[in-house]
């Protein structure tokens, strides 16, 4: 009795204190600026030469007497200077000034200065000011002596109206409104010996705050119960808060119970999940994510029932019961109202509804079909084949021969070389055993496998080779006794004569040097090179063993233990006898101890991988955001939307404006214009409606933080992020990405992991986009994740919407940021799967044509590319097949009117760089390449010629015609200049004229014969 009375007393003190500090929470709305995003509204009902507010703001920022309070006459709009703080804690502000006149004032709690530093946006909350007149402090006692008697509790009280958040999306109510410290302690004595409380939550109030209790579950209480309502055939999601009240949870598991009605079919227990504690990865492996919590923490449990399209309605009664480790266990009894009505697309239309939490889980895309130009591997023997390539495998699992395009590009097979020591002197393992066998076989995939033994050592070298040319190797090698390594290291041994070219490795594209030296390191991404010519190349990545994509650096991914062997590693590309250029990446010496495994991952791309797309000269884009018929005005027929518009205003989260982008597309659509949008991952709006369930997650979605690359010295990292940021998400997070509309507002973008189940959502949303909207494809300004994930991107694409583009765009990464590497290799492995590349900022157009042809064109990759950079050169660019978007002041229509008048897209493209171009030119620096058709041919001309000692005039310079490759007589032809604004005035030349070219600048000109 005595217990139940305490408990009683208790509990109407803590009604007390609520009735006392209980004030309404709301939205007003005032100028976005330097006094924040959240105020109390006070009421002072008599002139006073000073007044005291209490305000019970229950704030969860962990040091509110370190921000500023500004005071502001409602009427007037007066700030006042006569302001004292006279106590200020978390759970509630006391506040004196002057209040010469009766009415509203406002208090402002988090003003803040904004500014952007580097690409970054900076908060910095303004510090407690001094502006008080000293006569009017001491005649009221305000001085820090007299405040800490309190005798300023006798001041007349301004009374509390409300307390208000600038916007909707600013507010805190209901789930960031702490409890105080009496109230917890309250609650835990209420619940005394207790080692965890539960407290089940409603999908519309997102779990936010892991540190504090929010007050209303004290009102509250924990519970045992849950019951909400659902459509058939929706996601039901709903939530249970975990409150380590006294003991940490190291572990946790959840079962079921089905849902059962009074009569008629059940909903199954397996139907139930729970994000948390597991799912399907980004390749659709199922794992296990434990669950743990610190005392005194609060986490968040998000569940999902799958409610099946043929129950009936009524209501459905089971149970979910949590088990903590070591831990008694609780049971929460569920209910659920299943209503007539059939959730369309189970909810995924309505973000409130938290259903799109399943794609967390999807496998869509997952398989290993093939996709568009690609056709089926043809596996026979040790042979493989796919799209104008073959691979020719030896006994070891690794290439003896790879064609590509008729051309052989080893000059022997490649190798992994273990070299053992004996009597200080190295020895090489001879390999003896294996045998290649075929593991699994898909049209898009196949699998092969080898063991190979010599020296003690066991070599399984297990390789998948894909559709689109690309191998993807995993060499395991094993000993049984202790065996001292001089070293182990991959050998590329190619053809001197295909090894024309070379990018990565810490260099930039073009002519491959007779000598290149690269050791790893952690603060570049830059494991990658590629060697070849235009008709025949070989990339190769070395990898680590774990799955990653990383981008600019390695340091989340770490460096690959097997290969950089505490710094020994590296990789060289060396001219060798016999016209062999090798690439070795070795690991240098080491110690393999008894039973000891290492992995050493690379994959291997054979290039071109695609045939060109003549499609090309056909797609004319618009890089801006305008009507449609803006497009059409300018001969443009596919607009790219960026986002920070009205279509598309929220980093990689293009779902909160998709009715306007379906309007606008369906517009485009009937224009003739195809509409494309920028939607990746990497980084993700502040928006996101998921945004809360994600971040329980811990770090697996989002970047849990940590130094801000680019931000300025004099820029604290504690600062770094918009305020909405730093209010609600607090900590863990890292800022990313952010864009300021015209009002002011701010979409602000925190940064993703680079690889996660976030990817699973990102290609349902990309599915449910293309239904509901009918895009046309994206666009990509980096991409986000690796090959794995862009290959399910392009079937997804091409199994709703065929057709669907994808071109990609990145700067020039190799000097951003001193990454030393090109976009071209960084990206290599994503190119089977776009159209087309258009690689801009901090692009030297003045650069060589090697430098073109390899950093910029995307040529000898199979893609064609467009230019950025101050607008491109467009007589250079052509040499290429490259113009300029319409974007930023570049305007190529009457470049692709002349495409349209010659009938561009019916010639074979035959460039400087093919032995059979048939038209040349006789000076070095001036570069012809043919778009070669029946009865006539389109030469471009552009000269990279140095200017002379007597000045920059230009050179004159005679073409070198293989007539009969035309199938054109010399004495009727006429070569035409057709004048194209901007680029040309017309002109006429006989064969056997000189045409002068300027620096820089060229022509286009159509070879012909005259009619008779």
């Amino acid at each position: 009795m005595l217990l139940l009375l305490a408990v009683l007393c208790a509990m109407l003190l803590c009604a007390a204190a609520d009735a006392e500090e209980d004030v309404a929470r709301g939205v007003s709305s005032w100028p976005l600026g330097d006094l924040g995003n959240h105020r109390a509204r006070v009421r002072v009902e008599r002139p006073s030469d000073a007044v005291w507010a209490r305000i019970p703001w229950r704030r969860r920022d962990l040091a509110p007497q370190d921000k500023n309070d500004v005071v502001v006459q409602a009427a007037t709009g007066t700030h006042l200077r006569n302001v004292v703080r006279a106590a200020i804690t978390r759970e509630a502000g006391d506040i004196i000034f002057q209040a010469e006149a009766p009415g509203e004032y406002y208090i402002y709690y988090m003003p803040y200065t904004a500014s952007t530093e580097a690409w970054a946006y900076v908060t910095r909350y303004s510090p407690p000011q001094d502006t008080a007149d000293p006569a009017w402090v001491e005649r009221h006692g305000l001085t820090p002596e007299g405040l800490a008697h309190e005798t300023w509790k006798a001041l007349p009280r301004a009374a509390v109206v409300d307390i208000q958040a600038r916007t909707d999306f600013d507010r805190f109510d209901p789930m960031e409104v702490i409890a105080t410290a009496a109230e917890t302690n309250d609650l835990l004595a209420r619940y005394r010996g207790v080692a965890y409380l539960l407290f089940p939550e409603d999908r519309e109030h997102p779990i936010r705050m892991t540190d504090d209790l929010p007050l209303g579950w004290i009102r509250s209480g924990p519970r045992a119960e849950f019951a909400g309502t659902a459509q058939r055939g929706e996601f039901y999601a709903f939530q249970v808060g975990v409150y380590a009240a006294r003991k940490p949870i190291d572990g946790l598991g959840a079962t079921f119970t089905d849902l059962r009605p009074n009569k008629g079919k059940s909903i199954p227990a397996k139907a139930f999940r729970c994000f948390n504690l597991g799912g399907r990865d980004w390749l659709g492996r199922e794992f296990a994510k434990p669950f743990t919590l610190p005392t005194g923490k609060v986490g968040a449990l998000w569940f999902g029932v799958e409610v099946p399209e043929d129950v009936a309605a009524g209501e459905y009664h089971g149970a979910l019961t949590l088990r903590p480790k070591g831990l008694p266990a609780s049971t929460i009894k569920l209910s659920l109202t299943v209503t007539p009505e059939t959730a369309k697309h189970h909810g995924d239309d309505d973000l409130w509804r938290q259903a799109r939490l399943r794609w967390l889980d999807s496998t869509i895309g997952l398989d290993d079909e093939v996709v568009a130009p690609y056709t089926p591997l043809k596996v026979r023997g040790g042979t493989a084949d796919c799209l104008n390539r073959q691979v020719r495998f030896a006994e070891t699992g690794l290439p003896q021969n790879i064609v590509s395009n008729g051309q052989e590009i080893l000059a022997r097979p490649v190798s992994v070389v273990v070299e053992t020591v004996k009597s200080d002197k190295p020895a090489r393992i001879a390999w003896r055993g294996g045998v290649v066998k075929v593991i699994t076989r898909a049209p898009g995939a196949v699998t092969l496998e080898s063991e190979s033994t010599g020296g003690g050592v066991r070599m399984t070298c297990r390789a998948q080779m894909e559709c689109d040319g690309y191998i993807n190797y995993r060499v395991t090698l094993r000993t049984q006794k202790a065996t001292a390594l001089k070293d182990i290291r991959l050998e590329i041994p190619m053809r001197r004569e295909v090894a024309t070219y070379m990018m990565g490795l810490g260099r930039t594209g073009g002519y491959r040097p007779k000598e290149w030296r690269w050791t790893w390191d952690i603060a570049r991404a830059n494991n990658s090179v590629w060697i070849g010519e235009v008709a025949a190349g070989l990339y190769c990545k070395l990898k680590d063993s774990q799955d990653s994509w990383t981008l600019g650096s390695l340091h989340e991914a770490g460096l690959p233990a097997a290969w950089d062997n505490g710094g020994k590693g590296g990789c060289t590309v060396t001219e060798e006898s016999n016209d062999v250029v090798v690439v070795r990446a070795y690991s240098g010496d080491r110690t393999l101890k008894a039973g000891e495994t290492l992995e050493f991952c690379f994959g291997l791309l054979i290039t071109p991988v695609k045939p060109l797309d003549p499609a090309h000269w056909r797609q004319r884009y618009f890089h801006s955001y305008a009507p449609p018929q803006a497009a059409v005005d300018v001969g443009a027929n596919i607009i790219n939307i960026h986002h920070g518009n009205d279509l598309n205003p929220n980093i990689n989260y293009p779902f909160l404006a998709a009715d306007k982008l379906a309007a606008y597309t369906k517009d485009a659509h009937a224009k003739g214009v195809k509409i494309k949008l920028y939607y990746t991952v990497r980084e993700l709006s502040n928006r996101v409606a998921e945004m809360w369930a994600l971040r329980s997650l811990g770090d697996e979605v989002f970047v849990a933080g940590g130094p801000v690359a680019s931000l300025p010295p004099e820029a604290h990292q504690a600062e770094a992020g918009h305020s909405w940021l730093r209010e609600h998400l607090v900590d863990h997070y890292a800022p990313a990405w952010h864009h300021t509309f015209p009002d002011g507002e701010v979409d602000a973008a925190i940064a993703t992991k680079s690889l996660s189940r976030w990817h699973n959502y990102y290609l349902e949303g990309l599915a449910w986009l293309l239904r509901e909207t009918e895009l046309d494809g994206l666009y990509l300004d980096g991409i986000g994740y690796n090959r794995e994930i862009m290959k399910r991107v392009r079937k997804v694409m091409d199994r709703i919407r065929p057709g669907c583009l994808i071109d990609f765009h990145s700067g020039n990464d190799f000097t951003f940021s001193d990454r030393r590497v090109s976009p071209a290799c960084e990206y290599m492995e994503h190119f089977p799967y776009i159209n087309s590349v258009w690689f801009g900022e901090g692009y030297d157009y003045n650069e060589t044509p090697d430098y073109w042809l390899v950093e910029i064109s995307g040529v000898p990759f199979g893609l064609f590319g467009e230019m950025l950079q101050d607008n491109g050169n467009p007589w250079r660019g052509m040499v290429y097949g490259m113009t300029a978007r319409y974007y930023s002041g570049a305007d190529p229509k009457h470049i692709w009117k002349l495409w349209d008048e010659f009938g561009i897209q019916d010639a074979m493209m035959l460039g400087y760089w093919d032995p059979a171009c048939p038209v040349r030119t006789d000076h070095q620096d001036v570069l012809a390449t043919a778009y070669r058709k029946r009865g006539k041919t389109l030469v471009a001309l552009a000269s990279w010629a140095r200017p002379s000692l007597w000045g920059a005039g230009p050179v004159r310079v005679r073409l070198r015609v293989d007539w009969a490759a035309l199938g054109l007589r010399p004495d009727r032809a006429v070569i035409t200049a057709p004048a194209i604004p901007g680029f040309q005035d017309a002109a006429t030349f006989r064969p056997s004229d000189v045409i002068p070219v300027e620096p820089g600048r060229g022509w286009l000109v159509v070879i012909s014969e005259q009619a008779r």
